[in-house]
């Protein structure tokens, strides 16, 4: 998204990143960028909480409009938890997890196999 945000600039059209790699898009160089401390894929914040989804998309819009310079970081002041140790654990997979993740990979291996069949989908 960085890559693509720069093109549009250059095309004139601004634009705001929201997102959690403050380190990689700060390498790529996007005009503006609203950082949340959060796991990567959930840069608006927590499933279901739209209030502070509401707030992360409100501070992009503001930065889209009060940003004087490139490169400008609004960083949020929310919390993925009050406990720090969800880093460590965010995405762990336990050996109790094991046999109820492997089944949901079977059961999404037949359904594309059903849609290959159907040719609903491209075969892999």
């Amino acid at each position: 998204m960085s890559l693509v945000a720069r093109r549009l600039e250059d095309a004139g059209i601004p634009t705001v990143i929201l997102g959690s790699a403050l380190d990689i898009v700060q390498h790529c160089g996007v005009p503006r960028f609203v950082f949340t401390d959060f796991p990567l894929g959930n840069p608006c914040g927590r499933p279901y909480d739209t209030e502070m989804q509401r707030a992360v998309v409100s501070k992009g819009l503001e930065l889209l409009e009060a940003a004087t310079a490139p490169g400008s970081v609004v960083r949020t002041p929310y919390r993925w938890s009050a406990d720090e140790g969800w880093r460590d654990r965010y995405m762990e997979i336990g050996e109790e997890d094991v046999a109820r993740l492997a089944a949901m990979g079977e059961a999404r291996r037949a359904h594309r196999q059903q849609l290959r069949e159907q040719g609903r989908v491209r075969s892999e």
